[in-house]
């Protein structure tokens, strides 16, 4: 997975470049929670395009992520989730 933060427009883009699944999925959602509670950003942008697979452990992980957001956005009411 790829992350990348564009500060000027608090954006937070994860590009993600395997297979979602419960073998993979602890990794990513560890990395993805650790970036967007250091960064604090106002979107979050998953890129799935690279992603050929994706089980009920990728779905779960992606549901929490937008949780995550959504208490951030709690907190800053400019806080949005894109897919």
């Amino acid at each position: 997975m790829i992350t990348n933060y564009y500060e000027r427009d608090k954006l937070l883009v994860f590009k993600i470049n395997e297979e979602i699944d419960e073998c993979t999925v602890k990794d990513i959602r560890r990395k993805a929670d650790y970036e967007i509670e250091r960064f604090m950003p106002r979107e979050v942008v998953f890129d799935f395009d690279n992603v050929t697979f994706m089980d009920s452990a990728g779905i779960g992980m992606v549901i929490g992520r937008f949780k995550q957001a959504q208490l951030l956005r709690r907190k800053d009411k400019n806080c949005k989730f894109k897919q």
